[in-house]
């Protein structure tokens, strides 16, 4: 499924954009999330090596300028996408956080965003797009499951179980014809956050249940960078003793003594400058 050279690579080249990032912004993960975020892009490899060895064209930047939002401000959507061209077939991805499940459960959040982006890719390229799918490296609980076998055990059959059974591929429909109703969509978004309309969902979506036994707050809260600054998130990880234990710790987790020094001289530069 993979050789060890690859996997030495994917960490090393980890760590090396990790350490640019984090000098170029002045933030460190937790070691905890770091790995996690390692782990993702592992198990995207194990599990998509035919895909990502078939990537014609990475990191596709996607910009529609001169776009009009109801209120007339004008704006522009831009977008990162990848793209694979397999003999006359052309197939556009789009990698997201989130695990396979709430994509699956919530796919029309998505549409939009590829529609858009296929329309973007077709007008400037003039190529005909066969494809769009979110490609979502989320672990889904049968793999944290099998991650914690495997650590308690050893056996790395339990993992490679788990990444057989797993399938982050979830195809999104195609619709020109639905075109200009994301994009007027879009527009009213951006009149929503220009005007201060657009606020945070309430306590009680965040307590919903989206998928099965897992709520919006494990979905997209967690994969929030502003969580702690969110009124609605605050009532909810506080509205009880365990909620309210588990914020305090995650909102003073800057990580180790070490990385807590970087982010503190980081800033330090910052000021100075």
């Amino acid at each position: 499924m993979h050789n060890p050279e690859m996997i030495q690579f994917i960490e090393e080249a980890f760590e090396e954009n990790y350490e640019l990032l984090r000098l170029e912004g002045g933030h460190s993960l937790s070691p905890h999330i770091k790995n996690q975020a390692l782990d993702q892009v592992k198990n995207y490899w194990k599990k998509l090596r035919h895909l990502a060895e078939n990537v014609s064209d990475t990191e596709v930047k996607l910009t529609l300028p001169q776009q009009k939002t109801p209120a007339g401000r004008i704006y522009t959507i831009q977008g990162v996408v990848d793209v694979v061209k397999e003999d006359e077939h052309i197939n556009l991805y789009d990698i997201k956080t989130h695990d396979v499940e709430y994509v699956k459960v919530n796919k029309h959040e998505f549409e939009g965003q590829l529609n858009i982006y296929g329309h973007v890719w077709q007008s400037i390229r003039g190529e005909h797009l066969d494809n769009a799918s979110i490609i979502a490296t989320g672990e889904t609980n049968e793999l944290r499951k099998a991650k914690k076998r495997y650590s308690s055990t050893g056996d790395e059959n339990y993992l490679l179980e788990a990444l057989d059974k797993w399938e982050p591929e979830v195809y999104i429909e195609v619709s020109p014809e639905r075109v200009q109703e994301y994009l007027d969509s879009f527009g009213e978004v951006v009149d929503m956050i220009e005007e201060h309309r657009y606020e945070p969902p309430t306590v009680e979506k965040l307590k919903r249940e989206v998928t099965e036994n897992k709520s919006f707050v494990d979905h997209v809260c967690s994969n929030c960078d502003i969580r702690f600054s969110c009124d609605a998130f605050k009532e909810y990880a506080l509205s009880s003793s365990k909620g309210h234990s588990d914020f305090l710790k995650f909102f003073n987790d800057f990580g180790t003594e070490n990385e807590l020094a970087d982010i503190i001289e980081a800033n330090l530069e910052e000021e100075v400058e």
